[in-house]
């Protein structure tokens, strides 16, 4: 089984439990992987035996930048379902990362991954 990633997506978002996160907004970044059988599917150099991964990041895009949760792990769930339901994939996992998080502490980011059963 074939993996294609998009690693790295960055959009602006509202997405947060607090006021001040729905209100200003913060950036989250997205990974995608999503598994097809690259090895038997792409026969003849030809786009439509594959997944266009301009088209996923416009709808990664399109759906973080116009849905807005309180929940991360919201977010990754509906936007899982939308892929899985747009694309034809066996199966995807994806990671959102927060970097402005209201913790007391030192760290990067907090990530959520979400993957389908394939």
């Amino acid at each position: 089984m074939g993996i294609i990633r998009i690693t790295n997506m960055q959009f602006h978002t509202y997405n947060g439990v607090y006021p001040e996160e729905r209100k200003l907004g913060q950036r989250l970044a997205v990974d995608v992987a999503l598994r097809l059988p690259i090895e038997t599917q792409v026969q003849h150099d030809d786009l439509a035996e594959t997944v266009n991964y301009g088209a996923v990041y416009r709808e990664v895009e399109a759906f973080v930048t116009t849905h807005s949760y309180q929940l991360i792990e919201m977010l990754a769930n509906q936007l899982l379902k939308h892929l899985m339901a747009t694309f034809p994939v066996s199966g995807i996992t994806l990671k959102i990362r927060k970097g402005a998080v209201p913790i007391a502490g030192v760290f990067d980011t907090v990530e959520i991954e979400v993957s389908t059963d394939d």
